[in-house]
This record gives C-alpha cells, structure tokens and sequence, in this order.
C-alpha cells in the first residue's frame, strides 16, 4: 500500500466523527510541523560539526531558505510528548513560535489542536505516523511532501462534497494546464488560487525544463482563509516564495492587484456561483466584452482573466461546460464579443468524471491578449487573429487506479493536447499544425459565427475517422442490413403480441 493511502487509511479510522475539512488542516499542519523540523535538524547538525559556523546563527539558516524552528516547536520535542494530554496546547504554541521566528509565515499556520473536543488519542497517534515518515530534510522530499498533499486534499475535497471540489483541481487538469501555457519567465498569477497547486506545478514545470525558478513571480488571491494558510503552507514547505493574499469579499469584489498585469494567469474559479455581487459591479472596468449576469460568475472570471493579462499574456481557466453555449442572461453576447474580440486562443473540452465532489463537466478556456503572438518581432510564430484552435479531448482519461468514479488524463494525452496547441500557434519544436478529425479543429470568426458563437468543440472537430476491422464493404453492408431487416421483423411480432394481449384484455 503506497505511504498516501497508509496515511489517509489511518487517518480516517482515527478521524471519527470530526469534519472533513477541519481534519484536513490537522493532517497537513502537522505534515509542514514535520518537515520544517527536519530540514531544521539537519542544516543544525552541518552546521555544529563545522568549527567556522554557527549552529544558533539565524543568517545561516535564511541562506539556505530553511525555516528557524524554535527548541520547543521542533518534531523531537513534540514527539517525546506525544501521550501527554497538554501535546495539543504544546503543538499549537510551537505553531506560534515558529510564525514569530519566520515572519513570512505569519498567520499561516492552523492552531486547532489544543481544543477541548480535539481527540487526544487521534493527535497521538497522527503524531506516531509522521514520525515514521522518513524524511531528509531536502528538496528531494518534496515529491513525497506532494503527493500526501494532493492525495489528502483529493480525498477530503471528495468527502466534502461540492464545496470541497471549488478549490481543488486535479493534477492531470493543472499538467494540462502548465504544458499548454508553459510559465517559464515574468508574473503568473491565481486570482483564486486555493491550495497553490497551480503554482507549485509551475515550479516543477520550470524544473523539469532547467529553467530558473528565479525567473517567475507569483500572486495569489484566495477567499478561504482556512485555504488560504494551507496555501502557503504547501508553497512555504517547497521554499516557493509568492505574494498570495487574503479578504473575505473575494477576488471579484475587492480585486487585490487592480493596477497589475500578469504574463501568465491559472485559474480554476468556483462555477456557477450566482451570490458574486454582480448586481453592484455592472459598471465594473473590467467588463470590457459585456456585464456578466447577475447570476452567474463564470464570465465575470473570465473577463477579470482577460483585463489582468499583459500584452502579450496567456490565461488559462477552468470553466464549467455552460460557459461555452449558454445564451442566458446575456453570456451568448460576451462569448461572441470575446471571439470578435480576439480575446479566445483555443478551447479544450475535457472528459468527465476528473474533478473530487462534482460531476459537472468541464473545459478550458485559453486566453490570449496578442493573437498575433508578437509576429512583428518573432517571424517564427503564427498569426492567428480571427481564429480559435478547438480540442476535444471527451473521449481521453482512464479511471484512476483503485477508483470506480474518478478520471484522470495520462501524460501521453496531456502532451497530445499541448503539443497541438503549440503547433497551432508556430511554435518550432511543436511540429506543423494540422487539423485532425474528432480531436482537433482551427475555425475562423466566420465558421464560429455560423455555429452563433458557441464554442464547443464538438460542433467544430468533426468525427474521428471509424477504426478499419478489416471485414469487405459490400459483406459487411449485407450483414448489417440482415440485422436490420430481423430487427423490424422482431418489432413487428412484439407490436402485434402487445395488441393481442390489449385486446384481451378490452
């Protein structure tokens, strides 16, 4: 069994009756509580054994970009601890200490744990389990770090239903992402950023392509404050440094970065949310291609996306499947605005079944603010003003192992999708662009306006061509046609058996 389920097996025998979401907070709080002693430990260590530095010497450990971890708020301490009734109160005074050490991480840490009805058998035994985790204290935990994140945030997101599924994207969903938009140098930006999912796959894209994570810039928006401290956990436990806020209003009403723009934005906003405030932002700047209804947010995020995009900036959102044909409320106008606009680079239709606590299906909407992708001063990439790229990837993904629901796309489909994108927009390394019937489509504004401004993909890609299964026309066109021909028979007798027993009955 891998350490994630071990971990959330455990975890949920010894959970009872405790929320969800709170415990959530508890698991990964001590997670980050475990790591940050390690990676402490260890640096500590180096640095005693060497005569010329100092093991108390805070200077040493900001160079490093290790967090300075008080005596009383490190693992060992807490550990020796673990079957007294006060290791609650001492858990939540170490989280304090060390928020007071490391100001960049004030107010990030969750102080749950010496409450009353907090289950002191649960906290030691959590304790216990962590203990056991082997860790080095190095960047080369952050793989395993990772994956019990997004295996608890998965697990929980889907315990919580609905609300859980708001903030959490599934990692095929943000690979797909990253790979298609590729933020490798200027701002990137999450104006409803969640857990910083988005952004620490954006490190690791730039990782994995030996870029230099000195390049990016990172802002956040979240609403959630109790998403908010695990998004900065999950960032500060990578050594991801991000300017990541927080108000209780949210992104559209009290927009934290009106005056910036950004190279690259991901976002996955909440769908449908009709309670937005749309009523008092009609006449918002932002509202370039139209006022978003009232009741319904999606293209109020989208358009926020747009205004917040550089001059030639790429957004990339997560929308709901509605966002590409409804008409009500004055949407159908905005879409068509936004293609007439330019503003639309490519449409993604995904499978279903990806994301925790929904079924609504999804898309993506790739946003561009230079369709022309700067063709003045780079020959090499296509323009492409007055057309949209349309993908339809429905038919991709595979049940998760262990999952009877849950979907998610293999890496070989996500570079399928990122790979024709890229060849539509010229891109050298990406190879030349052709249309491909039932996944890939380019449509000029003439063809999408024939379709009245709906952009769903499947009305543009066609059908794939049929598999050959190597059996000759004309006997394949006579056994289908025996079938038929035994088939209305059948119906026929069944119609007159149903008359008969009718009339039996009469």
């Amino acid at each position: 069994m891998s350490i994630e389920k071990t971990l959330f097996t455990a975890a949920d025998k010894m959970r009872g009756s405790m929320d969800a979401g709170e415990y959530k907070h508890i698991a990964l709080g001590l997670l980050f509580l475990r790591y940050v002693s390690v990676a402490f430990q260890r640096l500590h260590d180096q640095l005693a054994a060497d005569e010329y530095s100092d093991p108390e010497d805070r200077d040493e450990y900001l160079a490093e970009n290790i967090f300075w971890v008080p005596e009383k708020a490190r693992w060992s301490f807490i550990a020796k601890s673990s079957k007294s009734p006060e290791v609650g109160v001492m858990i939540d005074d170490a989280m304090r200490q060390i928020e007071a050490e490391n100001p960049t991480l004030k107010g990030a840490l969750p102080k749950v744990f010496g409450r009353e009805s907090l289950d002191k058998t649960m906290l030691t035994g959590l304790i216990d389990l962590f203990t056991n985790i082997k860790l080095d204290g190095t960047p080369a935990d952050f793989d395993l770090i990772g994956r019990i994140y997004e295996y608890c945030i998965g697990e929980f997101a889907s315990s919580e239903g609905k609300r859980g599924g708001e903030f959490y994207t599934p990692k095929s969903v943000v690979d797909t992402l990253i790979e298609m938009i590729e933020p490798t140098k200027g701002r990137v930006y999450d104006p409803c950023c969640g857990t910083g999912g988005f952004f620490v796959q954006s490190e690791k894209f730039i990782d994995a392509h030996s870029g230099q994570r000195n390049d990016i810039a990172i802002y956040g928006q979240e609403r959630n404050h109790t998403t908010f401290g695990l998004a900065r956990m999950n960032l500060a436990i990578r050594g991801i440094f991000a300017d990541i806020r927080w108000n209780s209003e949210g992104t559209l009403v009290k927009d934290a970065f009106p005056d910036e723009r950004f190279d690259y934005i991901l976002a996955n906003p909440p769908f449908n949310i009709s309670d937005w405030s749309g009523e008092m932002l009609r006449e918002d700047a932002r509202w370039k291609f139209g006022a978003p209804p009232v009741g319904n947010a999606n293209f109020a995020w989208i358009q926020h996306i747009y205004h917040h995009l550089s001059a030639t900036g790429i957004g990339g959102v997560v929308m709901a499947n509605g966002s590409m044909s409804s008409m009500s409320g004055g949407e159908g106008d905005i879409r068509r605005a936004l293609v007439e606009g330019d503003a639309v680079d490519a449409m993604v239709a995904l499978p279903g079944q990806l994301f925790y606590g929904t079924q609504i299906p999804a898309c993506l909407w790739i946003l561009a603010k230079d369709k022309s992708n700067g063709i003045a001063k780079d020959a090499k990439l296509r323009d492409r003003r007055g057309e949209v790229l349309f993908i339809d990837a429905r038919k991709m993904g595979a049940l998760i192992p262990g999952s009877r629901k849950q979907k998610e796309l293999s890496r070989d489909e996500i570079e399928k999708i990122a790979t024709a994108y890229h060849a539509w927009r010229g891109e050298p390394d990406a190879g030349a662009y052709e249309d491909e019937p039932g996944f890939c489509k380019s449509a000029t504004t003439d063809e999408i306006a024939k379709h009245n401004f709906v952009l769903t993909p499947g009305r543009y890609v066609g059908a794939g061509a049929a598999e050959e299964d190597g059996e000759p026309f004309e006997e394949k066109f006579e056994r289908l046609m025996g079938e038929l021909r035994a088939q209305f028979a059948e119906g026929r007798r069944l119609e007159a058996e149903i008359e008969k027993r009718l009339g039996a009955l009469g």
